[in-house]
C-alpha cells in the first residue's frame, strides 16, 4: 500500500519533493518485498503471493477512497469485501 501511495504522490508533485516520493516508493518496495520473501517461508508461494497482493489491493483502494476521495459505490465496496473473503479463505486452507 505505502509504495502504491507514494507513486500516486510523486505524481501529483514536481522537483526535489518528486523525488522523495519516489524514494519512498522504492523504500517501501524493497520493504514490502522482504516481507512477501519472509511470508513464503511458512506459506505456499501461490498462497503468499496472493495474500500479498489481495492486501495490497484492498489497502489501496481503501486508501484511494479515504485519502484520494475515490467514490465508494455499493459496487465496489461488495467486490472489496468479497476480495476480502478470499484472501481470508485462502489462508484458511493453507498449510
Amino acid at each position: 500500500m505505502a509504495f502504491a501511495f507514494c507513486l500516486s504522490k510523486a505524481k501529483e508533485t514536481t522537483g526535489n519533493e518528486m523525488y522523495m516520493w519516489y524514494a519512498g516508493f522504492l523504500i517501501t518496495l524493497c520493504v514490502s518485498m522482504g516481507l512477501l520473501v519472509r511470508a513464503t517461508q511458512f506459506l505456499p508461494i501461490g498462497t503468499a503471493y496472493a495474500v500479498w497482493t489481495g492486501i495490497g489491493a484492498v489497502g489501496t483502494v481503501l486508501l484511494g477512497i479515504l485519502v484520494f476521495r475515490e467514490p465508494a459505490s455499493f459496487l465496489r465496496l461488495f467486490f472489496l469485501t468479497t476480495l476480502i473473503g478470499s484472501i481470508i479463505g485462502l489462508k484458511a486452507v493453507s498449510h
